[in-house]
């Protein structure tokens, strides 16, 4: 179990229209020119959009793996642990904070569903 980050990087690439910006300590994961993500190489994690349930659910189960970043509006994005979760979950995490996070009309042209 686990991923590296060059393995996560490497996920970014099945999803469209991903960019990545570079800060100081992190990079900044974008579409159309709005975050769903930040990578932190050095801490080998990675915090990512989601819902405030879906945030909640997640730390609760797993507060190994999963931390609170912050909450905002009606999004709660949460720390993922890198070395503590395996390729399948991150990619639906992943996903799913790019779906919340994409415009409808990019979402349905590469077939996925704009309900979240």
């Amino acid at each position: 179990m686990g991923v590296s980050v060059d393995e996560f990087l490497d996920m970014l690439k099945e999803l469209p229209e991903v960019t990545q910006g570079h800060g100081s300590e992190w990079i900044s994961l974008k579409v159309h020119g709005k975050g769903f993500g930040y990578l932190w190489e050095r801490t080998e994690t990675v915090g990512l959009k989601a819902t405030i349930e879906e945030q909640m659910a997640l730390v609760g189960e797993r507060p190994d793996v999963f931390e609170i970043q912050f909450t905002a509006g009606r999004f709660g994005w949460v720390v993922v642990h890198l070395t503590k979760i395996d390729r399948e979950e991150l990619m639906e995490l992943v996903t799913e904070a790019w779906r919340l996070t994409a415009p409808k009309r990019l979402l349905e042209a590469h077939g996925f569903d704009d309900s979240i």
